[in-house]
């Protein structure tokens, strides 16, 4: 596990993951994401894997479903994963997503009335190297809408933490507002966006799947009660959980 990727397996995930990159839609596409107030929209799920330290195969893949606007808890699933795939810059989905989606296979045998109708992904969507980040992976493999948020900014296209960066940050005024992160190219590929009043540091938001990007941004803002929306905030407090109780 500890041995990095091959050449070869590098170059099949780049093949993988150019081809999936065509299948990425950055439009609104279901009716309560057209709704002012998102009416409509029921169920938001946060999905995650926690690792515990020094360890690099036993991992805790997490989702929970919220209630919305409530954002009360309707649904959660912790599993302890043996994963298989090593870790690569950029290539994050290949290890992570597996273990994504069943947790929401398992839930659509289950409880099919509890699947989400937008899932939020602790990572990047099209705010990556090859604009396929993993909320983008997991929003073609499942189908479902899926919006990328980040706590910390990838340095790429031309995007970098400098002093405008941060000047941009200092500009946010009030929960809601944004800045875009634009690419060399001239292409937004996501938004810088304070989430909350209690926070000026911000998250980092990008489509996933079937989402524009000002409606990711406005659903993100909606779910905050603090700095992290709370379907990913959820399943990260439950993730470090069952790790806690996994060492005892």
């Amino acid at each position: 596990m500890a041995n990095p990727p091959t050449e070869e397996l590098v170059q099949q995930w780049e093949s993988e993951q150019t081809r999936l990159r065509e299948q990425v839609v950055e439009q609104d596409t279901e009716p309560w994401q057209k709704s002012p107030d998102f009416s409509g929209l029921e169920r938001v799920a946060g999905v995650d894997l926690s690792f515990i330290k020094g360890d690099e195969v036993n991992a805790c893949a997490q989702l929970v479903v919220l209630s919305y606007p409530q954002l009360e808890v309707l649904y959660e699933e912790s599993t302890m994963v043996a994963l298989t795939m090593p870790y690569m810059a950029g290539f994050l989905a290949f290890r992570e997503t597996p273990s994504l989606l069943e947790a929401l296979k398992r839930l659509r045998c289950n409880k099919p009335e509890l699947m989400p109708q937008v899932v939020f992904v602790d990572g990047n969507g099209v705010f990556h190297y090859r604009e396929f980040g993993i909320a983008c992976h997991l929003g073609v493999l499942s189908g479902i809408p899926c919006v990328g948020v980040a706590k910390n900014l990838l340095q790429v296209e031309g995007v970098y933490k400098d002093e405008e960066h941060q000047s941009q940050i200092a500009a946010l005024q009030k929960g809601g507002d944004s800045f875009p992160l634009t690419a060399s190219s001239g292409k937004v590929l996501g938004k810088a966006l304070r989430s909350s009043e209690k926070s000026s540091k911000p998250v980092y938001v990008s489509v996933g799947h079937k989402i524009s990007l000002d409606t990711a941004v406005r659903l993100t803002h909606s779910c905050c009660r603090y700095r992290v929306p709370e379907p990913i905030r959820q399943v990260m407090t439950n993730g470090l959980l069952l790790l806690h109780f996994a060492r005892l």
